[in-house]
């Protein structure tokens, strides 16, 4: 499958696309070390006896917005890239309806299933209620607020350049399971801003602050299925995102509840990796990886071209 690009006048192939996402190293190192620096002063910040809001709260956000000014970095400096970027943001006809539905109420029916197996074992069914607020603060910057503007940043930043540029190296299995550690590990110093969600899941125990780390992996593995199957396109990765994040906070979730549902990720995730083989180990640059993409191969905008077939 191929696209007829106007800043080149060839034609484009989706795995050339991705093959053009190339440097891994450059985005992962400043991705991650300027948030680790900014929220690390803010977390020492933080323990201070008259902890400022303000500076935390800009710190706090400075870091979020980092990665997407890495991403745009490297991307403004390829007009393909500009184009392939924002085709991504746009080509929701490329979606097939199964997968914005995955993306909806996937995370939120894994928990649902985990409260029922954990009322189940003798733990309250008030789970199944809602919390009416959420269970942490962003110190000036209110708890729905950065629960919800979190996913939004981070997945512009994660699938506009992050996870192509892996997968222009890597399989999409290994791809993911890079990813997860590098988006565990960058998560880290947010445990230390008193009232950041992060802290409050190390002040609540070994046993959830593992859990967080472990439950990383299969979120990324399918997010990234569901990612590769809807053509690449950046707002499945934020909805699926948005909808994990927004789901395991409105309702009273007991803490080994949600290692519960990490243990029904994780076998939901084995499943699909294994039903889908040829989407998680043929390599996306390779022109025989094309059916990790959901559809034909549509013009980039602007382009004026027309997408040839195989």
């Amino acid at each position: 499958m191929t696209r007829t690009s106007a800043v080149t006048g060839v034609s484009v192939s989706r795995p050339a696309l991705i093959a053009r996402y190339d440097k891994p190293g450059r985005f992962y190192l400043l991705a991650t070390l300027i948030p680790w620096v900014l929220w690390l002063v803010a977390g020492y910040l933080s323990h201070r006896d008259e902890p400022a809001s303000a500076p935390i709260a800009v710190l706090g956000l400075a870091g979020l917005l980092a990665p997407i000014a890495v991403a745009w970095a490297l991307i403004r400096r390829d007009p393909v890239l500009v184009r392939d970027t924002l085709h991504r943001l746009v080509n929701v006809r490329e979606v097939r309806p199964v997968f914005v539905l995955l993306a909806v109420f996937l995370l939120p029916a894994a928990l649902l299933l985990a409260t029922a197996c954990s009322v189940a074992l003798g733990y309250s069914p008030d789970q199944f209620l809602l919390r009416g607020g959420v269970s942490f603060t962003a110190g000036l910057i209110p708890g729905w607020v950065a629960l919800t503007l979190a996913p939004v940043v981070e997945e512009l930043a994660w699938h506009s350049y992050g996870t192509d540029a892996l997968a222009s190296r890597w399989t999409v299995w290994r791809t993911s399971i890079v990813f997860a550690v590098i988006w565990a590990l960058w998560h880290l110093p947010l445990g230390t801003i008193q009232g950041y969600y992060q802290a409050e899941v190390v002040e609540t125990g070994a046993l959830a602050t593992i859990n967080f780390l472990v439950s990383v992996f299969p979120f990324v593995i399918l997010m990234n299925w569901i990612y590769y199957r809807s053509g690449r396109n950046i707002l499945v990765a934020i909805v699926f995102h948005l909808a994990a994040n927004v789901g395991n906070e409105i309702f009273r979730t007991h803490p080994d509840t949600k290692a519960i549902q990490t243990g029904l990720l994780v076998v939901l995730s084995a499943l699909v990796v294994w039903r889908e083989r040829e989407v998680f180990f043929t390599q996306p640059t390779r022109e025989g990886a094309v059916r990790v993409e959901a559809s034909p191969a549509t013009p980039l905008p602007g382009s004026g071209g027309t997408p040839e077939r195989p």
